[in-house]
């Protein structure tokens, strides 16, 4: 089946009401993408994060008039009256396999691969962590989880006990387990991402306890990587503080450079000497020790 897609650019505020709109007259799906490059770094937590000039992408089927939904649309929001919309069609393609072809096996640092389900391990004697794209946060392909894969992979926590803290999906729990690690725990707000990570444990036969945050406990351990936001990062210090044994080993990411010297010195009140700071574009990787 061939598709037809109406797109067009909108301020923030007029963006979900025109989705609700689309969909109502017949769109079988509306996207939202920013339209200005306009990167969102850290949404208040329980938000969904809408660009100031948002493009509204909408599909509908070949046979739809198009002329007359642009028209329906102009009727029913009047700002819209005189705004361009751009009607293209679309070719009918295998849109899982094309989906499915965006995710190549990745390597970080000298021994750890993530590999898609549907892809042959490139190296069958590296450490070989099977892992699908999915709904929760943590596939690698963001700069600040292949950051804590880099240095796990550079510091192997064998022998150690070790938090994933905000797992999203188990991706840093695993590796962790798989380089070595005696005992993994994880833990999230989000239950669909304690969901994922325990069915990527499952897939990858490894013995992991996920478990929300209000019901997740703890001894002290070795080893603690939180790949979240520096707002919580921030918040999380005296938890963490806990949670590290003395002379433990914190690995924090998810955080701006820009953010990155005020994370320090906030940590120093709570015993941690976080001296490496490593990057990769605008994002900051922080690791050290409790004193």
């Amino acid at each position: 089946m061939a598709w037809i897609q109406i797109t067009t650019d909108v301020a923030e505020p007029v963006a979900e009401p025109l989705s609700d709109m689309m969909t109502e007259i017949g769109a079988v799906s509306v996207t939202f993408m920013d339209a200005q490059d306009e990167p969102i770094y850290e949404p208040e937590l329980g938000t969904t994060p809408i660009w100031s000039l948002t493009k509204v992408m909408s599909l509908f089927d070949a046979e739809t008039n198009a002329k007359l939904i642009v028209e329906t649309i102009q009727a029913n929001m009047p700002d819209l009256k005189d705004h361009y919309f751009k009607v293209e069609a679309i070719e009918d393609k295998d849109w899982v396999r094309e989906w499915m072809d965006q995710f190549q096996p990745m390597q970080f640092g000298q021994n750890l691969w993530i590999v898609p389900s549907w892809h042959k391990a490139p190296n069958a004697q590296a450490i070989n962590l099977m892992l699908d794209p999915g709904m929760a946060f943590g596939t690698g392909t963001h700069p600040t989880t292949a950051m804590c894969l880099e240095w796990l992979d550079t510091n192997p926590p064998a022998g150690k006990t070790v938090i994933d803290y905000g797992c999203g999906s188990g991706i840093l729990a695993l590796a962790a387990q798989k380089l070595g690690a005696t005992k993994v725990s994880g833990t999230d707000i989000d239950p669909q991402a304690i969901q994922a990570s325990e069915q990527n444990a499952e897939r990858n036969h490894a013995s992991i306890d996920f478990a929300l945050v209000q019901n997740f406990n703890s001894e002290p351990v070795d080893l603690l990587i939180a790949n979240i936001l520096s707002g919580p990062l921030k918040e999380l210090a005296s938890e963490f503080e806990r949670l590290v044994k003395s002379g433990g080993e914190l690995v924090l990411s998810g955080l701006l450079t820009t953010q990155a010297d005020e994370l320090i010195e906030h940590y120093k009140k709570f015993g941690f000497e976080l001296s490496e700071l490593a990057t990769t574009d605008e994002w900051a990787r922080l690791s050290g020790h409790k004193v």
